[in-house]
This record gives structure tokens, C-alpha cells and sequence, in this order.
């Protein structure tokens, strides 16, 4: 049996190139500052002998480790989850790569513990990535050393912050279904612990008001689509009269369109739906769901833009992303029904 040959290291590649191991290390790393004849030798002694530069230790000796940590709760969620994947992608984009911490749940503790590893981890920053925001995270962030950065949840604290404009979102929605004639909406909404949720419903209600509507009936979900069979089925039973409905995110849209079949009536003919999020399953459904769509690409790319802007000692000032509405055949003005388009 024989025994794996060793790696080669910078000391083979000076005696291979027959220069010193600083002049290794400057070819490596500050090839400019080496004459053209003996950085030939050096990269000929390196391609000769494989020699593959360890990151680690260069990381460590540079104090730069292009590591960015992220901090996550609910990451079985469709939110939570796209914007883990948005931020990882973004990072990657900017040369660096991403140390995940998932958390049953946030709290000062759990928190506190998560970034105490990654500093550990000699990361540059961290991004937090709350479903549920909590006032723990100024107690949380008050002696980290690096850049930390919240996405959602209304943190406070952090270095920086960004997310997508709840009440915007549920606004447009509302507003859609007003112009279309309904004067009879309800509200599906999220668990009321969550701050997406919270917005959502007060922005549902102030649109309603701003367009001389009293407030529409109000059950809380949980984000899943039997929560939103079982609310829809409640709304539909206790106010028939009833023509459209605002959902808190497609999940719960998904069993309300179950509710409103099993009760004889059709989407949109007698009820209009809106949904949140436009998951990728929103334009299949029949008939295609009209939805908000929160743009997770442009959350990621934000939040570590502000993270690179925090290392470099430039302003980060707190962003809100607007959504957007996309329009669908599960609305129509009440009444009258739609023929799919798109």
C-alpha cells in the first residue's frame, strides 16, 4: 500500500523556481511588484509542481475571508427560503460565498449564539433574514465587531436594513379589486405575530377607508393552504355577499380556491382572489392567480450591496423594495367573469 504523496508547498516552489519563499509569496500575491523573468520562473515552478494556494490560510493572512454570514428563521417558507437563495446568489456574484445558521426561532439568545459563530468563523459580515422581528435585536448586534445587515421582518439595530414594502403590496392588491367594481372584500390574513402579515392587513383595511369602504372582514391564517380553505370557508359561510377577497400569500389562496368551489361558487365569476408572492405555482392554478410578486432577487442583491458598502466604510441607508402586481384571470370586475389571457 502506498502512502498518498504530499502536497507541494510554497517552500518546494521557491527551491523549484530557486528564489526565496517572499518572492514566492509577492508572485502570488503582488505580482507587479516581481521583475517579468523571475515571475516566469515562479509560475513555471508552480505549474510544474501543481502547487494550489491554500485559502484559508491566505484568507486569514489578508484578514478578508469573502465570507458572508446569514442568519435565518422559517427557512421552510417560501420567503424566507427565496431570499436565503437570492442572497447566496448575489454573494456569490460579488466574489463571495455564504455560512448558513437556520433558527427554529429568533430570539436574543438564539441570535446572539448564531452571530458569536460566525465571528468565529472569522466571516465579514452577516445578514439576518427574519420572518418574525423582534426588539432582541439591538441587544443582539450591540458588541459585533463586523456589519450586520436585516432583511424583512422590521428589525432594528442592524447596520442596515432592507425589505420588500408590505403595505404597498397589500395597497395595490386592494386597490386592483376597487377599480374593478367589488365593494364587498375580505381578507385572508397571515398569523399575527408576523410583521409581513401585520402590514398587510393594516394596508388592506386603509385602502378600503381611502376609497370610502368600511372595513372588510378579517380571519387570520397560518400561511398554509388548510388555513386558507378553512378562513375562506368561515367568510364565505357568515358573508355571502361577498365578491372578492385579498389572500395573505398563495398558499392560503390555494385552499381558498378550494373553499369557494366546494361552496358552488367560481373564481372570478362570483369571487375575485388575489394572492402574495407569486410562487411559481400561482400562473398554473385554474384560473392563474392574480398576485403580488416580492421581488427576492432585488432583496439579495440589496442586502449585500449594503454589506459591501458597510466594509468599505460608505452609507447604507435602509431601503424598501417596492412590489409589483401581477394581473392574472382570478379577477374580474364582480359578477361578470374573465376569459383567461395569460
Amino acid at each position: 500500500m502506498t502512502s498518498e504523496r504530499p502536497s507541494p508547498t510554497m517552500a518546494d516552489v521557491a527551491r523549484r523556481a530557486g528564489v526565496s519563499h517572499q518572492t514566492v509569496s509577492r508572485v502570488l500575491n503582488a505580482p507587479q511588484t516581481v521583475s517579468a523573468a523571475t515571475r516566469l520562473r515562479v509560475n513555471q515552478a508552480v505549474s510544474d509542481l501543481g502547487y494550489r494556494r491554500n485559502s484559508v490560510a491566505r484568507a486569514l493572512a489578508s484578514g478578508h475571508t469573502r465570507v458572508i454570514g446569514v442568519v435565518v428563521d422559517e427557512l421552510a417558507f417560501h420567503g424566507p427560503a427565496s431570499t436565503v437563495v437570492a442572497v447566496a446568489e448575489a454573494a456569490r456574484q460579488a466574489g463571495y460565498v455564504i455560512s448558513l445558521d437556520p433558527q427554529d426561532t429568533m430570539s436574543t439568545d438564539n441570535v446572539s449564539a448564531a452571530l458569536e459563530r460566525h465571528v468565529d468563523r472569522a466571516v465579514e459580515a452577516v445578514v439576518v433574514v427574519s420572518a418574525h422581528g423582534w426588539a432582541g435585536i439591538d441587544s443582539s448586534v450591540a458588541d459585533v465587531a463586523i456589519p450586520v445587515v436585516s432583511v424583512d421582518g422590521a428589525l432594528g439595530g442592524a447596520t442596515a436594513s432592507v425589505g420588500v414594502d408590505q403595505r404597498a403590496g397589500a395597497t395595490i392588491a386592494t386597490r386592483h379589486l376597487v377599480e374593478l367594481g367589488h365593494r364587498h372584500i375580505a381578507h385572508v390574513a397571515g398569523p399575527a405575530d408576523w410583521p409581513q402579515a401585520v402590514e398587510r392587513r393594516a394596508a388592506f383595511l386603509a385602502a378600503l377607508q381611502a376609497h370610502g369602504l368600511g372595513p372588510g372582514p378579517v380571519l387570520d391564517g397560518d400561511w398554509s393552504a388548510r388555513s386558507g380553505h378553512q378562513a375562506m370557508h368561515r367568510l364565505l359561510g357568515q358573508h355571502p355577499e361577498l365578491t372578492a377577497v385579498v389572500v395573505a400569500n398563495d398558499q392560503m389562496a390555494v385552499g381558498a380556491y378550494r373553499a369557494i368551489a366546494q361552496s358552488g361558487r367560481r373564481v372570478p365569476d362570483d369571487i375575485s382572489v388575489v394572492g402574495f408572492d407569486n410562487i411559481p405555482e400561482a400562473g398554473f392554478l385554474s384560473p392563474p392567480l392574480t398576485t403580488v410578486q416580492q421581488d427576492f432577487s432585488a432583496l439579495g442583491r440589496e442586502a449585500v450591496r449594503l454589506v459591501l458598502a458597510a466594509l468599505a466604510g460608505e452609507p447604507c441607508p435602509s431601503r424598501l423594495i417596492p412590489p409589483r402586481l401581477v394581473v392574472r384571470s382570478s379577477t374580474a370586475p364582480p359578477g361578470e367573469g374573465q376569459t383567461p389571457t395569460r
